[in-house]
């Protein structure tokens, strides 16, 4: 979920955003400012990850208040001034919208921030163990041991049990660094010790390695 705000300093363009905003599912307005200050009392007790910013404002314009931001969440700017395009570029502006903008561009703006979350995430994997929701870095992990409707999560310092099929946890470790070795195994490349035709080593632990992965485990080692 993206959790965002809205600041402007007109009511019914603030409508508009939120208006927008209503219909994406993974978009969530949390308050709307017509006075930029407010915002920024806001945002000193609260974290969001996005920022709708108007840029002509009185008191203080949209690049005066991202400038001000020790910690600056992405921000899509929302003006009917298109001089100030490079600027809230030059300020890593996530996306600089035109007023009057259609859903079909708003939405465009907002996926930019849905992809870059998902970039961040894909450090990390939840896995529920019983009543629980555990947070695992993918570079802890070690291998991981399918077993039936089960599968173990082992690291350095613990083993997560959840119940799970060997293909749903491979679903959670795409991208590269993990690699299928035997049919209830996947191991974390960086962790492989030494390899041998049936087996290998992850510092003290042994793993089965199947025929039918050997090739493959050596073609990207």
């Amino acid at each position: 979920m993206i959790k965002a705000i809205a600041i402007d300093d007109e009511p019914i363009a603030l409508s508009i955003v939120e208006k927008h905003a209503a219909r994406i599912p993974y978009l969530s307005i949390q308050e709307a400012f017509t006075n930029a200050f407010d915002a920024l009392a806001y945002l000193k007790t609260n974290k969001v990850d996005l920022i709708f910013l108007d840029i002509n404002m009185p008191d203080i314009t949209g690049l005066e208040f991202m400038r001000s931001l020790v910690s600056k969440p992405n921000v899509i700017f929302t003006t009917a001034y298109p001089e100030y395009a490079v600027e809230s570029y030059e300020l890593e502006a996530i996306d600089y919208l035109l007023k009057p903008f259609e859903f079909g561009r708003f939405l465009k703006a907002v996926n930019k921030v849905a992809d870059q979350q998902k970039e961040d995430n894909d450090d990390y994997i939840f896995l529920k163990s019983g009543y629980e929701y555990m947070r695992i870095e993918k570079r802890e992990l070690r291998y991981i041991k399918g077993d039936g409707n089960y599968v173990a999560f082992h690291t350095d310092t613990e083993k997560v049990l959840c119940r799970m099929k060997m293909t749903e946890a491979q679903e959670l470790l795409t991208g590269g660094q993990f690699i299928k070795v035997h049919r209830s195994y996947m191991v974390n490349k960086s962790e492989i010790t030494k390899v041998e035709k049936h087996q290998l080593h992850i510092e003290e632990e042994v793993i089965p390695v199947s025929q039918t992965y050997y090739e493959d485990l050596i073609s990207q080692l």
